[in-house]
């Protein structure tokens, strides 16, 4: 199969890290719930993963690190610890529904920083609008899980330190490629998921919170600390780490983030460009094809869509899917992307790499769209 659906999930991952899922399955307990070797070999290895992390990230107290199920998990923890119902918050045009819904489900007034797309300074010119005094949270995503558009998140978070108002970063399509400084962004959180950029298993997610950051929880349980009081501890990771960790899907991704401290997030991003790159040029020259790509190459991480004319992007993506090529048609759970773009009536099929994607990949799809215009 040519695998291109790494926005979604990376399927190809590091040896090591099915390894590292396996081994946990027969050897590791659960952590913080008995002093015996399993229970401590999950321990260890749960705190080595955060202390890759926090090193990662830049991040300087792996307390800080809490585990998720995945983004949509540790955004959902985020906004709720900062945005009340009711609240004005502000987002970006290019936000998924991991964001939208949370907002909507809490009632709050959202105003949209929103700009054409690949356009980083008319989005920073609308988010300085649009924060304004009764905004009490500004969230957006680093890079569009749609078009691949890397969003000015710098400049925004810097803007919303001047303005006092809490930060909090999508790093679902940004996590293992670009680079994340949470001490210099300053922003309240950061999600991500732990199964695309960073090659751990399905499952498994980080919430990176500020140093004193305020959390509200969204599970209540089992720590095995504190047992005798009926609250949940006030202190990180337990405060939101309720109940039995997938220990095999942590251990795994240890291994994923292993595997880009060594790969270099920078050579990542470089040989996930150098392929959108060729996936421009390919597409652009069959007739009929619409490609939505930057002119400036570095406003475009490693994620790439397209549309046909006179052809649904979803039977597009049949069709491809059924030449055992895999990529995603449709809304991604992100419409707000496609209000911004204009292709909220058409959708887009997306095309999405990773660090095991080969230039081959590229030329079979474009040989595959190019057969569907005879």
């Amino acid at each position: 199969m040519t695998y291109l659906d790494s926005a979604a999930t990376t399927l190809q991952k590091p040896t090591a890290v099915a390894q590292a899922v396996f081994s946990a399955m027969g050897r590791m307990a659960s952590p913080g719930r008995g002093g015996h070797k399993p229970a401590m070999l999950a321990a260890e290895t749960a705190f080595a993963c955060r202390e890759a992390a926090a090193e990662l990230f830049h991040l300087e107290d792996p307390e800080n690190v809490v585990f998720t199920l995945n983004a949509t998990h540790a955004l959902n923890l985020a906004i709720k610890s900062v945005v009340k119902p009711g609240d004005t918050v502000v987002v970006s045009g290019y936000e998924h529904n991991a964001v939208t819904r949370p907002l909507a489900a809490l009632g709050c007034q959202v105003k949209v920083a929103r700009g054409p797309l690949f356009a980083s300074q008319a989005t920073l010119a609308a988010f300085d609008t649009q924060v304004t005094p009764e905004v009490s949270c500004v969230i957006c995503t680093h890079v569009s899980n749609v078009f691949g558009f890397i969003l000015p998140v710098e400049e925004i978070a810097e803007l919303c330190r001047r303005r006092g108002v809490p930060f909090i970063l999508d790093a679902s399509q940004s996590a293992g490629t670009l680079p994340i400084h949470m001490d210099e962004l300053g922003c309240a959180f950061a999600g991500m998921p732990g199964h695309k950029g960073l090659y751990g298993p399905q499952g498994t997610g980080l919430l990176l919170c500020r140093a004193g950051q305020e959390t509200a929880t969204l599970l209540e349980g089992g720590t095995g600390s504190l047992s005798a009081k009926q609250e949940m501890p006030d202190f990180l990771p337990d405060r939101l780490e309720a109940g039995t960790h997938n220990i095999p899907g942590i251990a795994g991704l240890l291994e994923g983030l292993r595997f880009v401290k060594r790969k270099g997030e920078a050579e990542i991003l470089r040989h996930e460009r150098a392929l959108v790159r060729q996936t421009v040029e390919g597409l652009s020259a069959v007739p009929g094809v619409t490609v939505y790509a930057a002119q400036a190459p570095e406003r475009q991480g490693g994620v790439v869509s397209f549309n046909l004319a006179n052809m649904d992007c979803e039977e597009v993506g049949e069709r491809l899917g059924r030449m055992d090529i895999a990529v995603r048609a449709g809304l991604h759970c992100a419409p707000y992307a496609h209000q911004s773009a204009g292709t909220l009536e058409t959708g887009t099929v997306r095309v999405s790499f990773s660090a095991f994607n080969r230039s081959a990949d590229v030329k079979r799809l474009v040989d595959a769209v190019r057969g569907m215009t005879r």
